[in-house]
């Protein structure tokens, strides 16, 4: 299975939509739990989404960091960097969930986020709890 991600992370560093595409199966599940509003079925979609991402950012580079296969699920920590057409730096990390069956990828679950510059960890946890940690 991690032969199909090597395969995937060498299409996209390609710019090949087509070659990526080819990868996922036609009826493809994709989710991002912590995003339920971006989840779809089908290739066509994930193939529209990456021709938008290859076209805004036209130095898209992927580095796979690490990846492990569990039964029929590959699990993978990605990176993701570029510049946006507009200027603006793209970079997002995250790890993926993906069921291989036959060659295809048949579904994944995405964990990927853009990446933050936080002043402290403090002022993080203020932000999400409404509380600052206490130093002892």
């Amino acid at each position: 299975m991690s032969e199909v991600i090597d395969k995937l992370l060498a299409a996209l560093n390609a710019h090949d939509v087509e070659a990526a595409a080819a990868l996922i199966h036609e009826n493809y599940r994709s989710e991002q739990p912590a995003h339920p509003g971006r989840a779809f079925v089908g290739r066509a979609q994930m193939h529209a989404n990456w021709q938008a991402m290859l076209g805004g950012i036209p130095d898209f580079h992927a580095e796979l960091i690490r990846s492990a296969d569990d039964g029929d699920m590959t699990w993978s920590e990605w990176s993701w960097t570029g510049t946006r057409t507009d200027g603006q730096d793209f970079q997002v990390r995250g790890v993926t969930l993906f069921e291989v069956r036959d060659g295809k990828i048949t579904a994944g679950r995405l964990y990927m986020e853009d990446v933050e510059q936080s002043t402290s960890i403090d002022e993080d946890v203020e932000s999400m709890s409404g509380r600052r940690p206490e130093h002892r």
